[in-house]
């Protein structure tokens, strides 16, 4: 059974650091896009990053561009988003997706899904 973790997640202040760490169990995450999105209360789900599997071409969204770092080591079978200069409107439940061989800020598109790691930035 397929089964992606999250972890990572927490408080943290503004400007500051979180790295959060997406691995996979009885699925090789190397053949496959990765996708990062994150959802806050009343909002729509949001892409935020993805990494593909072919070339490890990456994308970011303008929210978060210059700010995170999507990466993966395939010998840990793990996609790592590193976060820096956290501002409060990041503070979401973030979520890793794979499944798909084509990378997509498309949400629909994945067909495994993490169970969410709370991101919550404040003063």
């Amino acid at each position: 059974q397929v089964q992606l973790v999250e972890s990572g997640g927490g408080s943290v202040q503004p400007g500051g650091s979180l790295r959060l760490s997406c691995a996979a169990s009885e699925f090789t995450l190397a053949r496959y896009a990765i996708g990062w999105f994150r959802q806050a209360p009343g909002k729509e789900r949001e892409g935020v990053s993805y990494i593909s599997s072919s070339d490890g071409n990456t994308y970011y969204a303008d929210s978060v561009k210059g700010r995170f770092t999507i990466s993966r080591d395939n010998a840990k079978n793990t996609v790592y988003l590193q976060m820096n200069s956290l501002k409060p409107e990041d503070s979401a439940v973030y979520y890793c997706a794979t499944g798909n061989s084509i990378a997509t800020m498309i949400w629909n598109e994945y067909e495994y899904w993490g169970q969410g790691t709370q991101v919550t930035v404040s003063s």
